[in-house]
């Protein structure tokens, strides 16, 4: 646990580039989804929205979600910097629970897109296009203004 004391600034300047990488993809996504919705299935559009699709999922943002998710836990177990009764914190991880199902869910799309059997309509992916920031704006508000 010293190591993690000695170490926390780099450990926390490592989960805020996993997150921002994170976040690039969560805002990216869906953005692709509502491109991708719009093409004919089978189309040649269709097939590079599905490798554009495959590659953000495999290359960016798993392995950004995972990378956030092992230095935020590391950041919570240092000693002395974390404040369990602190309710921002709470909500926060509540927060971030909800990116993670937003993450699931983008899989679940690509995958239906991968399987040319996606029915959701463009509006939809419209709407969820937006979440990702909400959620981020909420986080770092939490994060900054710690407001209880």
């Amino acid at each position: 646990m010293n190591w993690l004391v000695e170490n926390y600034l780099w450990v926390k300047a490592l989960h805020i580039i996993s997150v921002i990488a994170w976040m690039a993809g969560l805002l990216y996504l869906p953005r692709l989804f509502v491109y991708h919705s719009a093409v004919e299935a089978g189309s040649s559009q269709a097939k590079t929205f599905k490798i554009m699709e495959c590659r953000l999922l495999k290359y960016i943002m798993h392995p950004a979600m995972v990378s956030t998710l092992v230095f935020g836990f590391l950041l919570l177990i240092t000693p002395g910097f974390v404040t369990w009764s602190e309710w921002w914190l709470h909500a926060k991880l509540f927060l971030v629970l909800g990116m993670l199902i937003l993450h699931g869910l983008f899989v679940f799309w690509q995958r239906a897109f991968e399987d040319d059997r996606c029915a959701t309509s463009e509006k939809v992916f419209r709407i969820v296009n937006e979440l990702p920031a909400l959620l981020m704006i909420l986080i770092v508000l939490l994060v900054v203004v710690k407001p209880f």
